[in-house]
């Protein structure tokens, strides 16, 4: 079964996820976003110490931004937490934020194909992509928020095409959409 989760921040979305795959005892929990330094926003520190702290211990984390690698590489049960800090991490390593439309959306829209190809052949090991769901708000006042938006609906798009479900967490609760 391939499951994109979806929602806001602080639904529910990553702890819905882990639910899952909780029955299943060796599951590769792949954290594709930046990976935090001495520098890092305490914040983003504090909420990766939960999502580690929460995970069962025979979960094996795989910090990378390489979604593909991550994916064709782990042939069991896979958690990706989440596509978003993916999406911040890729536009990151490339130096894409000041880019043209056009650049981004090519780039970004080859990955997230490449990825969702290898959902299709990992067929059913059991994945399950956590992603935020940012369509539903106001238009972002500056430029990088609006071509983040616009990049993670894309994203969010070609993923959902090659999931089996697609579950909407609003406030902790799930809709299978």
């Amino acid at each position: 079964m391939r499951v994109l989760v979806t929602g806001g921040v602080r639904s529910g979305k990553s702890a819905h996820a882990e639910t899952l795959l909780a029955n299943r005892a060796a599951v590769t929990y792949v954290a594709p976003g930046p990976t935090p330094t001495e520098d890092s926003d305490p914040d983003w520190v504090s909420r990766i110490e939960a999502h580690r702290a929460r995970r069962p211990e025979s979960w094996i984390t795989l910090e990378t931004p390489d979604l593909s690698s991550a994916l064709a590489r782990t042939d069991g049960p896979v958690l990706v937490d989440c596509l978003g800090t993916w999406l911040t991490a890729v536009l990151d390593e490339r130096s894409l934020w000041e880019s043209s439309g056009e650049e981004a959306t090519a780039i970004i829209g080859q990955l997230a194909q490449e990825a969702a190809d290898l959902l299709d052949v990992r067929g059913e090991s059991g994945t399950v992509l956590v992603t935020n769901e940012v369509g539903l708000g106001v238009v972002p006042a500056h430029r990088s928020g609006r071509l983040f938006r616009d990049l993670l609906g894309l994203v969010n798009q070609r993923i959902a095409a090659a999931c089996d479900e697609v579950h909407l967490v609003v406030a902790g609760r799930v809709l299978v959409l």
